[in-house]
């Protein structure tokens, strides 16, 4: 799955930046069919689909619901689905995140039970042989930056540093009873026989000797320099933090990647908190992986930052061998969907899919990101069918549809006690076909007035059909917009009928012009997709999805 970004058929047709006026037939000659030099099929999109969210029931049952709608994500257009880490940790309670053992995903009675919080690993292996059965790919959630709930204590030499200059020490070396030993008694040495202690780790939080909390550096150990500079140095996040220059280390994680694509028919992975542990140890692990089992495979690495620079210098140490998450773009959505006012010709403004639109995963939210977590983005629910559609329906990004907007956020009566419906009025799915279906060719953009943006997408060769797209945020939106002269005279219908769309005077039908041009609409605060009618699988969208 790493080629996809060279399978959009850039070549097929010219690529056209964004246009500020009107565009109309005569100034597009070339693009009134969007019709190659060859009939080279077109690639449908892809679309990857993050299969969980925080507070996803404990109930050791999600392998199986999501193998029971895998056939309808596929059908809506899902491509691959990144699911959550599935390896044994603290507890059976834990999303993952909070890793004990690489090689236990849900084998051996461990950490108080013998699935994980998602299941058991035969539930995952047959959820992964399905997804191949129905050509969806799956991407793994890897933590290798740290180890938690190790099995037993083990003394060292440590010294405390400043929380806020990982390279300041604050006070003199000191014996430390640390939970640093790893021995995994009911795996044993099955599939690895590597064991870990104190010298496989650079830094901790706990010593038991006089039960203090605090950053520790194991004596003898430096913090890797290929990190993240917050906090000067941001190699250390949490539990025992590992050793990524220990030549054992090392090996094993190499070893268990091996493992991993033997034991499981995967795309891909996602590398979670890569900027807390070396970068070039990433690209090492990387590399390996392509040599051995991960030829073909996706990588996409969670470096959640703010800035577009940080993360193309991130992109160009690791080779453009990984995609990054656009963590800047979605944060332009949760500012926009806070006012009427967001100009929204500047939405797309210091975002990373601006300037890597190859290795840039555009999304909306994520578990991180959704109401409660760390990395909260507080989001305008009215605002939420008109990111979709901006991720879901232009050329470029790879976009990722979040579990808790297709399916709802679930309650949890300590941190989130009301049940939130899914996103978009029910319509994700709606968005999410269109893209499969007429999201393909030549796009021309209307970024011209603060509270009213358009697209339209001409079709290619083959999936001829394309589609218009209107987005408003005060008032009423209305675009003259051009979708090619061989649509004169057809009847265009919107296929998302949002209630705002409805009750605002927005049309409903649209007649193709003799020069290939529609009076668009839609209604405020919203977003109306526009498609021929009579498109194939048009009838598709007056139904629930």
């Amino acid at each position: 799955m790493q080629q996809f970004n060279f399978q959009r058929l850039k070549d097929s047709f010219q690529r056209k930046r964004s246009t500020e006026q009107d565009v109309s037939g005569p100034d597009w000659p070339e693009r009134t069919s969007g019709r190659p030099l060859h009939n080279i099929p077109t690639t449908e999109n892809l679309t990857m689909f993050q299969a969980f969210e925080w507070y996803v029931p404990a109930d050791q049952n999600h392998w199986q619901r999501l193998l029971h709608v895998l056939p309808r994500l596929k059908a809506i257009g899902v491509s691959s689905v990144w699911i959550p880490p599935g390896c044994k940790a603290t507890n059976p309670q834990d999303n993952g995140y909070g890793i004990y053992d690489l090689y236990d995903l849900g084998e051996f009675h461990q950490k108080g039970s013998t699935p994980t919080k998602w299941g058991s690993k035969d539930d995952l292996s047959q959820l992964v042989a399905e997804a191949e059965e129905l050509g969806v790919g799956i991407y793994w959630d890897t933590i290798l930056n740290h180890k938690a709930s190790a099995d037993h204590k083990e003394r060292c030499m440590a010294v405390k540093v400043d929380p806020d200059d990982r390279t300041k020490e604050i006070a003199p070396p000191q014996e430390i009873e640390a939970w640093v030993g790893f021995d995994f008694p009911e795996r044993g040495n099955r599939y690895s026989s590597q064991k870990y202690h104190w010298h496989h780790f650079n830094g901790t939080d706990y010593n038991s000797l006089d039960h203090s909390s605090a950053i520790y550096r194991l004596e003898g150990k430096k913090w890797s320099e290929f990190v993240d500079k917050e906090h000067k140095n941001y190699d250390y996040l949490m539990f025992s933090n590992l050793d990524h220059t220990h030549a054992e280390v090392k090996e094993d994680i190499k070893r268990w990647g091996e493992w991993l694509g033997r034991e499981l028919k995967l795309k891909g992975l996602r590398l979670d908190a890569v900027k807390h542990y070396s970068d070039r140890f990433q690209l090492e692990f990387i590399e390996h992986l392509e040599r051995t089992v991960g030829s073909g495979w996706f990588f996409v690495a969670e470096y959640w930052l703010f800035s577009v620079k940080g993360m193309r210098e991130y992109l160009s140490r690791m080779k453009h061998k990984v995609s990054l998450f656009d963590s800047t773009l979605l944060y332009n959505f949760a500012r926009a969907s806070k006012t009427r006012n967001a100009d929204l010709r500047k939405i797309f403004e210091g975002s990373l899919v601006q300037v890597e639109p190859r290795h840039a995963v555009t999304l909306v939210m994520n578990h991180d990101t959704q109401p409660t977590q760390p990395l909260a983005a507080p989001f305008g629910r009215w605002f939420k069918p008109l990111a979709y559609a901006l991720i879901l329906l232009r050329e470029d990004g790879y976009p990722c549809v979040f579990y808790g907007d297709l399916y709802g956020i679930a309650s949890n009566s300590t941190y989130h006690p009301q049940f939130e419906s899914p996103a978009c009025g029910g319509k994700l799915p709606h968005l999410c076909l269109a893209r499969k279906l007429y999201a393909y060719g030549p796009q021309i953009n209307y970024f011209d007035a603060p509270s009213c943006i358009g697209f339209t997408r001409l079709g290619t060769w083959d999936r001829p059909n394309g589609l218009a797209c209107v987005i408003a945020s005060v008032s009423l939106g209305k675009k003259k917009m051009f979708v090619g002269r061989e649509h004169a005279g057809e009847t265009w219908t919107d296929i998302l009928g949002l209630r705002m769309n409805r009750r605002q005077g927005a049309e409903k039908k649209v007649i193709i012009d003799g020069k290939g041009n529609g009076e668009f609409t839609c209604g405020p605060m919203s977003v109306a997709v526009w498609v021929q009618m009579d498109a194939p699988n048009r009838s598709l969208f007056d139904l629930p999805l």
